[in-house]
């Protein structure tokens, strides 16, 4: 639907047209009922060029030869034809078409005074006149498609980069809940368990235990907030990208603060609070020492601290047993629990949002590599964690000689992936890679940009050369025209009646000429029997509308009349 500003233009191009038409046809001397009907067609076909511009353009350009009134709208049919003809066979099929018929028609019409020049100024003549505007027409909807194009590429980019700097923090806000349920909820599992131990303690009075037993569903309580505010800080995006954040960061070499006392070394800290609560905790160590990767040594840290909060919470007073075994090309941390001792209310009361061991199998799949937790056979449970000593981005040299990076999981899906280079932020670039159209990749492609660049200077050069051919061709033309068709008074009065008509035609031009066509309407009578040549003068009439003409009868072989008149034009 065309908007109403766009109808108001169209009709008032419409009726211009119409009007132009009109004029021109009635200038050609043309009837009333034919400059009527030049003025409606040209009026129609501009109203109809949008809609079929091929059709538009063959009935336009066939039409002008015989119709002087319909010329002016050729320019603005190929003009529109160019710009909406799709494909460019088709678009070439039509203009080539038009070319053949208008200038095949052109030479039938003037046939009795064809002319090699003729031939060759009306070829280029057609050629400014119908090929040009349609390439200009196909040139500017290209460019215009091309940036409209671009534009919309671009608002594309913009909301993609949103959607990242969005997703960047949304991980940020997943790191903290990760953090949050990693170290407050052990600390709040170690008080759950204190008090536990406290409130079943026959050294306490009744008032006592009933303070333990606040304090215990206090620390109960804080549990559940805890929860409630991790999921608030999870905003309810999958669990899979937790953890990715810190390891992405230490990765490239922004370390968390954190990091240095929750390594490998913390974790008999952790050991310690948990012997301090009544729970016998064992920790063995095997193997070499090694140094890990920052983010390998705190993905060791929360395996225990983890494997320590679910024993706590699901088998409270179970002994545990902690190992860290170094092997040759990994570290093995392992939290092993027995079965609960007896029968508690700690189950009813325990808060577990389920999403602890998932954030620790992608934080562990971060940087290289694997985690498996289940049951054990004596009915117990068991975590362990499989970490490489080098990170796969490129961390810590391995000490030991030979011993290349090593990784136990490919980390397909790593969101890092798709940003090849530099650290995860808001200001990395979007894509990598951009899918663009076909078209639209070949224009923003450099080596494809300056083609275009030298494909578009050359039409414009060749179209340049193309008008600079036909107006030197077209001068050549006339001047040769002239010479053929006009004579100054002079020559006119030099010549005698009763002079040879071989003398005569020596002493003009040969009079056939495109000047000198129409030069017989409301001329005086011929001479009966005679034949006569009419030429143009090189004086101007004072009257705009009528052109001097020379003509000389010739009758048996001698100039038997001479007359100077008027024609009108």
């Amino acid at each position: 639907m065309w908007p109403a500003r766009r109808i108001v233009g169209e009709s008032l191009l419409s009726v211009m047209f119409g009007l132009l038409g009109a004029g021109a046809q009635a200038l050609a001397h043309g009837s009333p009922v034919q400059t009527v009907a030049v003025g409606l067609a040209a009026g129609v076909l501009s109203l109809l060029r949008r809609v079929l511009p091929a059709t538009v353009l063959l009935v336009t350009a066939v039409c002008s030869v015989p119709f002087d009134g319909i010329a002016p709208l050729v320019f603005v049919a190929a003009w529109s034809a160019g710009r909406r003809i799709d494909g460019v066979g088709k678009a070439a099929g039509v203009f080539g078409l038009v070319y053949v018929l208008t200038f095949g028609l052109g030479v039938v019409q003037d046939l009795p005074h064809f002319s090699l020049s003729y031939l060759v100024f009306g070829a280029l003549g057609l050629l400014v006149v119908i090929i040009v505007p349609g390439l200009a027409g196909r040139y500017w909807s290209q460019r215009r498609t091309l940036t409209d194009t671009l534009r919309e590429y671009n608002a594309q980019l913009l909301r993609e980069r949103a959607m990242i700097a969005g997703q960047a923090r949304m991980r940020e806000r997943q790191r903290i809940a990760q953090d949050m349920h990693d170290s407050l909820g052990h600390q709040l599992a170690l008080i759950s368990v204190h008090t536990g131990a406290l409130e079943v303690d026959r050294e306490l009075t009744g008032r006592q235990r009933e303070a333990v037993g606040v304090l215990r569903e206090a620390s109960v309580a804080a549990m559940h907030e805890l929860r409630e505010v991790v999921g608030v800080l999870r905003d309810g995006t999958p669990a899979p990208d937790q953890g990715g954040t810190t390891a992405g960061l230490a990765a490239a070499g922004v370390e968390d603060a954190t990091m240095p006392s929750r390594g490998v070394a913390g974790i008999e800290g952790l050991v310690e609070a948990s012997r301090s609560a009544g729970t016998a905790v064992e920790l063995r160590r095997s193997g070499e020492p090694r140094p890990l990767a920052p983010t390998a040594d705190h993905a060791a840290y929360r395996i225990a601290q983890e494997g320590l909060t679910n024993a706590h919470k699901h088998a409270p007073g179970a002994p545990i047993a902690i190992e860290l075994r170094y092997e040759p090309d990994s570290l093995v941390v392992e939290v092993a629990n027995g079965p609960a001792t007896g029968a508690t209310d700690n189950g009813r009361s325990v808060v577990s949002g389920g999403q602890g061991l998932t954030g620790l199998g992608e934080r562990t799949r971060l940087v290289g590599g694997m985690v498996h937790a289940g049951p054990t056979a004596n009915g117990g449970f068991r975590l362990a964690g499989v970490l490489p000593y080098t990170s796969p981005e490129g961390g810590a040299p391995s000490p030991v000689p030979g011993d290349a990076a090593t990784t136990f999981v490919d980390p397909t899906g790593d969101f890092r992936q798709q940003i090849p280079a530099g650290s995860l932020g808001e200001g990395d670039p979007v894509i990598d890679r951009i899918g663009l159209p076909k078209e639209l990749a070949r224009a923003v492609s450099r080596n494809k940009r300056s083609s275009g660049i030298a494909v578009g200077c050359g039409v414009v050069a060749l179209i340049a050369l193309l008008l600079v051919i036909a107006a030197v061709v077209g001068g050549i033309f006339l001047m040769r025209e002239v010479d053929k068709a006009m004579i100054k008074p002079k020559q006119y009065d030099a010549v005698q009646v009763g002079q040879s008509e071989a003398e005569v035609r020596k002493q003009l031009p040969q009079g056939d000429s495109i000047l000198t066509e129409g030069l017989d309407k409301g001329a005086p009578p011929v001479p009966e029997g005679a034949k006569c040549l009419s030429l143009n003068s090189t004086e101007v009439s004072d009257n705009w509308r009528e052109e001097p003409v020379f003509r000389f009868c010739f009758k048996d072989g001698k100039l038997i009349e001479k007359k100077s008149f008027e024609v009108t034009t």
